[in-house]
């Protein structure tokens, strides 16, 4: 691992995307990334169904629900999270200030933590709603494969963000260390 506080031992650096790429906090981002996309696609595509009779949509997990609201708001915010919090790998190098790292590492820590409750809340809040729901409301089940995506990536978000969480914890812990030690064992000065 490298020096320095908050993982940015090279602080003012040029940008290296190939280092950006094989971080395991970006790649787990950007498969979360993809993660919500899928299930706010699906949901926006094939996740309304149209009544012929009553010439209105309802949601395909349970007719008088917010399901499909809820899947599609969870799913763009954590695709605008994910964009956030990519932008901000790529300019974390660049930040100097001790503090300025520490808070980007703890939010990362905090918004994390609280996307992997969203995406809990979503997969229970979708699951349910699919076992409840009245196959006379579709008969001829359509959209069944992407409501079944949906709620199975939601499940896999939530593995994807708390380990998001965790590495941001343990990036933290180990770099909060290696500033405690610094501080302790200051390097001699060259002469």
């Amino acid at each position: 691992m490298e020096g320095g506080a908050y993982g940015a031992g090279k602080a003012g650096g040029a940008f290296d995307p190939y280092t950006l790429m094989r971080q395991p906090h970006t790649i787990l981002r950007v498969v979360s990334w993809v993660f919500s996309i899928v299930v706010f696609g699906s949901i926006v595509n094939e996740g309304y169904l149209n009544n012929s009779e009553e010439e209105e949509e309802f949601c395909i997990y349970n007719r008088n629900s917010n399901a499909c609201s809820y899947g599609v708001t969870v799913g763009v915010l954590a695709f605008l999270t994910c964009l956030l919090y990519l932008a901000l790998d790529v300019y974390f190098p660049q930040i100097s200030s001790v503090k300025d790292r520490k808070k980007a590492v703890l939010s990362d820590i905090g918004v994390s933590a609280f996307w992997a409750f969203l995406w809990f809340v979503g997969f229970c809040f979708l699951a349910n709603q699919w076992q409840v729901s009245k196959s006379k409301d579709n008969p001829l089940n359509e959209g069944t494969d992407a409501a079944r995506a949906a709620i199975a990536f939601s499940f896999f978000s939530i593995f994807t963000w708390s380990l998001t969480a965790a590495l941001a914890m343990r990036r933290f812990k180990d770099l909060t260390f290696q500033e405690e030690y610094s501080t302790l064992f200051p390097t001699p000065a060259q002469p």
